[in-house]
């Protein structure tokens, strides 16, 4: 029996930085094709080709052959790729398997909605905690997660070894909170206020900027009205 191991395509070095690891633009793809290959599961696609996969996802097959060969040898040619396989690998890749522990900082509306949208466990994080310092706040349980004093949070992330804090708060709030977390020994930081973090806190930030998405939707709708515009003279 043929290993579906073996490579569907051809190693490109322009998918890996100097050292030879993985480039950030091929990291950073990998999300979207662990997504993609969940909805194949769930149609219950258990075998899929580059170019059938390449099609879904509005991409080449070359960059996706390109994109795996980073990461190990997931295809056969004539065969393609085992979906629920590198479904499982790419999760491993992403940690979606490592059981890691998280909190949730500023439980406003935004905090709120990640708390009941159950985004957490779909990626395999575990949310243990929200903190906020609003007394109407504290005690509450908000999508199966308890609402702290936001004064317990370094002590709780000690002692419960949490790995990950989601920010929802205020800019001035959330460069107070991030030497807080670094000091009790949190390791990343999923940063939804409207601020970048101290750079020299021992922390892995990943900045989500809503303004920066919504206003880059507005120029590419502007320059598309603009193009029309200059074509009808």
């Amino acid at each position: 029996m043929k290993s579906i191991d073996k490579v569907e395509g051809t190693f490109d070095s322009r998918n890996r930085d100097k050292r030879g690891r993985p480039s950030q633009a091929t990291i950073r793809r990998l999300p979207r094709y662990h997504r993609y290959l969940a909805n194949l599961l769930s149609e219950g696609i258990l075998r899929i080709s580059s170019s059938a996969l390449a099609e879904r996802m509005h991409v080449t097959a070359s960059q996706i052959r390109q994109d795996l060969s980073c990461f190990g040898d997931f295809g056969q040619q004539g065969y393609g790729y085992n979906v629920k396989y590198l479904y499982h690998k790419i999760g491993l890749l992403l940690g979606a398997e490592a059981g890691y522990r998280a909190v949730l900082v500023g439980v406003g509306n935004m905090g709120q909605a990640l708390l009941r949208s159950r985004m957490f466990e779909r990626r395999g994080v575990r949310c243990v905690a929200a903190f906020d310092r609003d007394p109407a706040l504290v005690g509450r349980i908000i999508g199966d997660v308890t609402v702290l004093d936001g004064d317990t949070l370094e002590v709780f992330c000690r002692e419960e070894r949490v790995d990950l804090a989601i920010l929802t708060l205020p800019a001035d709030a959330a460069r107070e909170v991030a030497p807080v977390l670094a000091a009790a020994g949190v390791q990343g930081v999923l940063n939804f206020a409207n601020t970048e973090l101290p750079r020299e806190l021992p922390l892995r930030v990943e900045n989500v900027h809503l303004d920066d998405a919504l206003m880059l939707l507005c120029y590419e709708i502007s320059s598309t009205d603009r193009q029309r515009e200059e074509q009808n003279g």
